[in-house]
């Protein structure tokens, strides 16, 4: 999956990755794209017992601290599945501007595709100790409060603050504390 400088060498530890959609598109401002993705991440966690700590899932990127039995392999999947059902729904919904801006800015070397969804790669970084571990998911549950566009972070609907804050969140979460 992509050409990344970046190495998973404890691929069952918990890791802080990103995911950003190509030339950072707005493609998560309806339910209906936002459910592609938390319907692959509960696959995941039954299918390769992918373990979600924390997430927020903003217009065009998303943050994670996650792990599985091979976090390589569960981000391989999560992206190809999300790439395509995306593309379904961008076809669907007759979205040709985001489908030709999906054309047009492809990766060169990636001809034989006609779209590309995802930048390459995820960044994966592994959480050491606990103080990294909880200043990433601060991070993540701050990041729409750090955009403006809640004043709360339990506010933003796509996240796992509602979680970390004793509300029922939307996907399940294994906390950390």
């Amino acid at each position: 999956m992509g050409r990344s400088r970046y190495k998973i060498f404890e691929p069952t530890h918990p890791h802080f990755v990103t995911c950003t959609i190509l030339h950072w598109l707005p493609i998560f401002t309806r339910k209906e794209s936002v459910n592609i993705i938390l319907e692959s991440l509960k696959f995941l966690q039954k299918q390769d017992n992918l373990k979600l700590h924390a997430y927020v899932i903003l217009e065009n990127h998303l943050h994670m601290v996650l792990c599985s039995d091979d976090l390589q392999k569960s981000m391989e999947s999560f992206k190809k599945f999300t790439a395509v059902e995306i593309l379904k729904l961008l076809h669907k919904e007759n979205a040709t501007t985001l489908l030709d801006q999906l054309s047009f800015y492809k990766k060169a070397h990636r001809q034989e595709k006609t779209f590309q969804v995802w930048e390459e790669g995820y960044q994966p970084k592994l959480m050491q100790n606990d103080l990294i571990l909880k200043s990433k998911i601060e991070y993540i549950h701050k990041n729409p409060v750090k955009r403006g566009y809640v004043d709360e972070a339990v506010h933003w609907r796509y996240s796992s603050a509602r979680d970390y804050h004793g509300e029922e969140g939307l996907i399940e979460i294994d906390r950390f504390w």
